[in-house]
């Protein structure tokens, strides 16, 4: 897979300390996206996931991993695999991406569903730069939720995460 980086320990990019994964490709290219490096699918770097599991192996203090971008979901087939490996571990799984839920949860991709359940949180959405407010909490623009996947599927709505 491609991936544009990684942060080992990060407190910003969802709850508690996370490992986070920025992956490389992105078809949305929000207008004045902060991760407008992420946008070419040829940029960054090649990791396998085995490789991506083995820097994970070692990590004691994180609550969990987050996969930022680029847009996760075009690389919904590694992801699938590592987050696996991850929700094995133990710790939850934040997933960033421009599409909205319900965009992902019509998608035939079998993969996509597969990353999709795996997720504990989705942020969904495109950033739209009129919307942008630094106090929101993970997320750039009031248009964004940050989605409880695992609420919602019990309660068979849409849960969004801090509106309890």
């Amino acid at each position: 897979m491609r991936i544009s980086g990684i942060v080992s320990e990060s407190i910003v990019d969802g709850p508690g300390i996370r490992f986070v994964i920025f992956t490389q490709g992105c078809s949305h290219a929000c207008k004045e996206c902060h991760n407008q490096e992420t946008w070419n699918p040829n940029g960054g770097k090649e990791i396998s996931v085995k490789e991506l599991k083995r820097q994970l192996r070692n990590k004691k203090n994180i609550r969990g991993v987050t996969f930022s971008g680029g847009e996760p979901f075009q690389q919904a087939e590694e992801l699938a695999e590592l987050a696996t490996y991850v929700k094995a571990q133990g710790w939850d799984i934040f997933t960033y991406s421009g599409f909205t839920y319900e965009e992902l949860a019509k998608s035939d991709d079998v993969n996509i569903q597969k990353l999709l359940y795996l997720s504990d949180f989705l942020v969904d959405g495109l950033f739209v730069k009129a919307l942008a407010d630094i106090r929101l909490k993970f997320r750039g623009s009031s248009n964004q939720r940050i989605i409880d996947l695992n609420r919602s599927r019990i309660e068979g709505k849409i849960i969004v995460w801090g509106d309890e």
